[in-house]
This record gives C-alpha cells, structure tokens and sequence, in this order.
C-alpha cells in the first residue's frame, strides 16, 4: 500500500485530501508547513507527495527542490493556484511529475495520482479504489480549457470549454442555442470580441458544436443535434 504525504496549510483541504486518499486505499500522511515536510521525509520513507506551492515559511518550490536533490525518483504531484501558470512551469521545471490546479475535481486528482504512482512502477490503490478511466470516458478540466477522453489530453479555447461544461452538466438533456449564448455572455473570462470565427449570435454555436465534435474525436461520447431544440450529449459522459 502507497505512503503518500499530502503537504497543505490549509487545514481543512488537507484533512478532506487525506480522508479521500485513504478511502481509495493509500496510508496518508499530512503535514502544515515546508519546515514539517522536510522533517517528515527525513525521519520515513513515502512513495509519494501531494505538494501545495503556496505554504507560509519554506515555500513548496524549496521543498521540491530539496526532495530533488536526496530523492530523485520520488513522485511528487503539485498544487497550484488557478491564475498560478508561472509557478506551475517553474514547479515543473524544479521537478514535478504532474500538477494540479485549484479547485479542482476529486476524481481527476485520483486519476493523476494513480497514472503518477504508475508510472513510478508502484501499485496505485487498494482494493477499493475506483477504476481507471475507460477510454470514452470524458472528464473537464476546471483550472484550464482543457478537456481528457480517456486519458487523451484536449486543449480547447474557452468558449468550447464552456460549451462543453454546459452540454456535460445537462448530459442526456437538451441544451437550447439560448442557453449557450448566456453561458457564454456570462463567462467573464470568454472569448467575445476577439475576432474568432463565429461571433456571439446563434448560428456560432453550431460552429463551435462542430470544432468540439472533431477535437474530441469518436471517442468520446456523442454531442447529438436535437432538431429545432439544441444539442444533447450522450448521458453516458457522467
């Protein structure tokens, strides 16, 4: 069974990741700070860290850079604030085997845990762990526009992040023209106005509907034309 060290400030995201990552069968230990941290690694052996960046006192990319420097194989997965680019490549650069941005989904943070333990050559859940991502399976991204069918990678621009969100959320339901333009409108961070083909009026939709279908690929579960009403995604995404 995995050690995992789960190294967070804040108290109660530590408490809720420790308690997510014993249910799924690892033995999981916490710790406050980077001084904590690097007293934990030097007393026991782990076969992996879930590391936040942002941690008071000796920060996550000092920590990082220590575990480098006495452990080089050691799996060490990252977490980073959502506008945090900067420190995600510096974290990469110092190291990191993957990161993950906040908020982020329980399941894809399992997900990345398990592919990072694998790829180390360790077992990556007990028995109760949930199973992997089937390869039509399709999961969205919350810190950035991009979308994973299986465990393909999809970079997408945001309003075909939005797009997709919508039509997930309401999957095996019909989403009307009406709804994604107000998603759109409402999407502070969206695209309007930078000149992208389509525009913001009802006839984009179809386009943006038709550069999602050939990104994802067949892969991934239907986006269907529901005629006179909207678009509907296959329910099998949930």
């Amino acid at each position: 069974m995995p050690h995992l060290l789960i190294v967070e400030d804040d108290e109660l995201l530590r408490d809720g990741l420790s308690a997510l990552l014993q249910r799924a069968g690892h033995r999981v230990s916490g710790a406050e700070s980077g001084e904590r941290a690097l007293q934990l690694l030097g007393d026991r052996g782990y076969d992996g860290i879930v590391l936040d960046l942002g941690l008071p006192g000796i920060g996550g990319l000092e920590v990082l850079r220590r575990v480098r420097a006495e452990q080089v194989a050691l799996p060490v997965l990252i977490l980073t604030a959502r506008d945090g680019v900067e420190s995600r490549v510096k974290g990469l650069k110092a190291g990191a085997d993957d990161y993950l941005t906040k908020p982020f989904d329980t399941q894809e943070l399992l997900a990345r845990i398990q592919a990072m333990l694998r790829r180390a050559g360790l077992p990556a859940f007990g028995t109760s762990a949930p199973p992997a991502p089937s390869a039509g399976e399709l999961r969205i991204e919350d810190g950035l526009a991009r979308a994973w069918v299986g465990t393909t990678a999809v970079d997408l621009t945001r309003r075909e992040w939005v797009l997709l969100r919508l039509l997930k959320q309401h999957a095996g339901q019909v989403v009307s023209r009406e709804m994604v333009l107000s998603a759109w409108q409402a999407d502070e961070s969206g695209e309007a106005g930078t000149g992208e083909q389509g525009g913001t009026h009802s006839n984009a939709v179809e386009v943006y509907v038709h550069r999602l279908r050939r990104k994802l690929g067949e892969r991934s579960p239907a986006i269907r034309n529901i005629r006179g009403l909207g678009y509907m995604l296959d329910s099998a995404s949930q």
